[in-house]
């Protein structure tokens, strides 16, 4: 018993002794963030040599005012055409990833991604929802949030995300739609948390969690290559690419010509950029740059400077208002997908003032080529309903649907195609055409279409 005693006496004694001699030991700091992919502007757009719509602004920020711009592309090309050579497919992915860094080099962009997606073949009539299924659209919309959380950009500019004339490529507006979902959900740590969640062992190997932060981007920009700019007017910023760069003592729009002569599968060697820089004719590419402003968590206006009123260092989350179901009575048709999608879309993300910048949907259609028009009958009543849809065309339209009346079953919705032609005379002009019920001919869905060269 004595020596039980003794023995728990030196336990005690000799913790206590330790307690009063052991020393502080100080942790090593805390690595920051990666300053090598610090990011001020951050592109996001589809293909290599989508960028080249706005390298005249991208020139003037990297070799003038000294920012560094990123750029994402969300596909490597591989479904596009090839001006001068054979190679398609895979090997048309790899030459245009090297077109792209060789252009964005020339105006001193060197960190570049590239994410993979599938490259969407065209057709007549795009819809940016067979984009997004294509390109495994939550796959790579995670990949934009690591990308946005890595390189931690003041301002994001995308592709509109929205059907304009000239502008109907389902890519271009995927990358819109991602890019504008990313930004709004890279500063929410419960959105892809295993990015922001700290590895057990940062210097050891394979560690399954990314230790990022979550990153709230500061303003969101738009841009276009819409056929028509009436629409752009007094939106957002517009570029003068006719002024000179400072450093580089030529126009921007010569910088531009420049990024895009890199793009020979794209453009060809008889092509604008290439005459432009043999003639010293750079008139093709002399259009101001417009931008829309979408939206910003920092003070800002309209039309001011992308940059202006950016702050140096983090700003808090700002949650978007999400999707809200509509209230809807009786029975009603309306324009559908791609346009019932952005109707949701910009209401969901806090960009109300998108549905007023083309107050009518509208589409455009080259040469005498058919028509697809998607529509949704709802009816939002009781009982089933048999309805008749009227089709108010233009003198010489021609309907190719023979099918007008449409069985709804009630809180249900019918989608339907009709199939139209327009007349050849009309060719260079817009058509107005309008959708309704037998029953609710006030409520008409409208559409105007652009006939004609401009309008693919």
């Amino acid at each position: 018993m004595r020596m039980r005693h003794s023995f728990v006496f030196f336990l005690i004694l000799f913790f206590a002794t330790g307690a009063l001699t052991q020393t502080t030991t100080v942790a090593p700091a805390s690595p920051l963030p990666d300053e090598r992919y610090k990011a001020e502007i951050l592109v996001v757009v589809a293909h290599p040599d989508d960028e080249t719509l706005i390298t005249g602004y991208l020139a003037k920020a990297v070799l003038d005012d000294g920012k560094r711009v990123e750029v994402v592309f969300t596909t490597r090309g591989n479904a596009g055409d090839n001006e001068v050579g054979y190679a398609q497919a895979a090997a048309l992915a790899d030459v245009r990833e090297m077109e792209a860094r060789h252009a964005l080099a020339s105006i001193g962009i060197t960190n570049v991604w590239f994410l993979d997606a599938p490259d969407t073949p065209a057709r007549d009539i795009h819809n940016v929802l067979r984009s997004l299924e294509t390109a495994q659209h939550g796959c790579t919309l995670e990949r934009i949030v690591r990308l946005m959380r890595l390189t931690r950009p003041s301002v994001v500019i995308t592709f509109l995300p929205d059907v304009v004339v000239g502008e109907n490529h389902e890519d271009h507006q995927a990358s819109g739609v991602m890019a504008t979902e990313a930004f709004d959900m890279a500063g929410d740590p419960t959105r892809f948390s295993e990015q922001v969640s700290f590895p057990d062992d940062r210097v050891g190997y394979g560690n399954l969690t990314e230790g990022l932060r979550p990153w709230q981007p500061q303003k969101l920009y738009y841009f276009t290559d819409a056929t028509h700019t009436d629409f752009l007017a007094g939106k957002g910023p517009e570029f003068n690419v006719s002024a000179t760069s400072p450093s580089q003592h030529v126009p921007y729009f010569r910088l531009k010509a420049v990024g895009q002569s890199y793009y020979l599968t794209q453009i060809g060697e008889g092509a604008d950029a290439i005459k432009a820089l043999k003639t010293g004719d750079f008139t093709e590419f002399k259009d101001p740059e417009y931008f829309i402003f979408a939206k910003s968590s920092v003070p800002a206006s309209t039309t001011g400077d992308i940059l202006a009123g950016v702050m140096a260092g983090p700003v808090p989350f700002v949650p978007v208002r999400g999707y809200q179901p509509e209230t809807r009575s009786g029975v009603s048709v309306e324009i559908g997908d791609p346009w019932a999608f952005y109707r949701k879309f910009w209401a969901a993300h806090n960009l109300d003032q998108l549905a007023d910048l083309l107050p009518t949907p509208e589409i455009g259609i080259g040469g005498a080529g058919v028509l697809p028009v998607p529509l949704l009958i709802r009816n939002d009543t009781e009982q089933d309903q048999t309805v008749t849809l009227h089709l108010d065309l233009p003198a010489g339209w021609i309907s190719k649907t023979s099918v007008n009346q449409y069985p709804v079953r009630a809180h249900d919705v019918y989608p339907v195609r009709v199939f139209l032609v327009a007349p050849l005379e009309k060719q260079g002009t817009w058509q107005n055409l309008s959708f309704s019920l037998e029953s609710n001919p006030a409520a008409a869905a409208k559409l105007r279409v652009f006939v004609g060269k401009g309008g693919e």
